[in-house]
């Protein structure tokens, strides 16, 4: 399969999967958003379990050029661009539908071992990249030595699964949980001569 066609089919998969949910998502759905028929996804895939985990993948390899596109001189602006990345602002293109997609397909991890250890990995990747920038910020001077790299990635991990969760499913303000996840860094985790940002900025 080409790579346009991957990509074709991945983004058909994205904008039908957060119009329709994961349960009665089809493979009819997911073709009548592209140009190709539903016999060639048939073709390509076994069925909706194999696309999506195909789709699963996709997202993963997106994040991961979004992380490696980051460009930051310093551990606090580094820290802060891996934030606007995780916790993307109610502004950005985007952000809803992202965070509907995986959620609908992380609602499956229980019970889909694919989908389970692809989610795995994926939240595996970021928490390396939290513990790295933070360790480094630890080392610098940039933030408090009494930092836990560790334990901050883990917290920064579950305060944004959280925000992303009540934003999708009961439509609380994405910015205002993300200003807190925000000024939790810069009271808890920045040295104190470290510079701050005086507001979420959208992307």
């Amino acid at each position: 399969m080409s790579e346009d066609t991957t990509d074709e089919l991945m983004r058909a998969t994205y904008r039908a999967l957060c119009e329709r949910g994961y349960a009665a998502l089809t493979m009819r759905d997911i073709a009548d958003e592209c140009s190709k028929s539903k016999a060639t996804l048939h073709y390509h895939f076994d069925g909706k379990h194999d696309l999506l985990v195909s789709f699963l993948e996709f997202l993963d390899e997106r994040f991961a050029r979004k992380i490696a596109a980051i460009d930051a001189d310093d551990p606090t602006a580094e820290l802060f661009a891996l934030l606007d990345v995780a916790c993307p602002s109610a502004e950005s293109d985007d952000a809803g539908e992202f965070q509907t997609a995986m959620l609908e397909l992380t609602a499956q991890a229980p019970y889909e071992e694919e989908y389970r250890e692809r989610l795995l990995a994926f939240e595996s990747r970021l928490r390396a990249e939290f513990e790295g920038v933070i360790d480094s910020g630890v080392e610098s001077g940039a933030f408090d030595g009494d930092v836990d790299p560790e334990r901050t990635a883990e917290f920064l991990l579950t305060a944004i699964d959280g925000a992303q969760t009540r934003r999708v499913a009961v439509g609380h303000d994405a910015d205002e949980m993300r200003q807190m996840i925000y000024d939790y860094v810069q009271t808890t985790v920045l040295a104190d001569e470290s510079p701050r940002r005086t507001e979420v900025r959208a992307e």
